[in-house]
């Protein structure tokens, strides 16, 4: 391998690793809303990061609170759902859009909406890491349904575990083992 091989392969690892952490900030801010996991959140953020929801603009390290408020308040659970991403990065600077569908069970247990949407951020690389400088929050449909199936013996027979919003969910047990007793539906 030459050194002009060389240079492009080195670019190339660099720019896959600048993806990945990317894609690895906005999956954990998703997963910091639904576990209400208000660290999650902030460390998603720059110092000076702005996050704006409709007319909601909140500074990266206060955004957590208010969004936990926002959700506790409307919803009995959620979960972000990230999928369509596409980023253009420009030296430690990134323009990534990432659409995101919402799942919210609504107080009453028995109904829900779906909200579909968009996360535009601009991500900056600083001290070696990429965190959100600024995101919008577009909405582009959202659905109201019916959930009560939630409550129907065929399938709280099934004993699914429920996801909670805090630390006692079973996605931070370290080991993952069959130990816990989780709360079920």
């Amino acid at each position: 391998m030459n050194d002009s091989e060389l240079m492009a392969l080195k670019a190339d690892v660099q720019y896959l690793k600048d993806r990945s952490q990317i894609l690895d900030c906005i999956a954990k801010h998703a997963r910091g809303h639904d576990r209400h996991d208000c660290q999650l959140l902030t460390e998603a953020y720059h110092i000076d990061g702005v996050d704006e929801h409709g007319f909601a603009i909140n500074p990266g390290p206060e955004y957590a609170q208010w969004a936990n408020k926002i959700h506790a308040a409307g919803s009995l659970s959620h979960t972000h759902n990230i999928s369509t991403h596409t980023c253009d990065i420009d030296g430690d600077t990134a323009h990534c859009e990432s659409y995101v569908m919402v799942i919210l069970l609504n107080p009453d247990g028995n109904s829900a909406r779906l909200i579909s949407g968009r996360y535009v951020d601009r991500l900056e690389k600083r001290e070696g890491g990429w965190k959100i400088a600024l995101r919008r929050t577009t909405v582009d449909v959202i659905l109201a349904g019916d959930a009560s199936i939630l409550n129907a013996p065929i399938f709280h027979d099934q004993g699914y575990t429920k996801g909670v919003r805090d630390k006692t969910d079973i996605s931070y047990q370290r080991p993952l083992d069959l130990g816990q007793t989780p709360e079920r539906w």
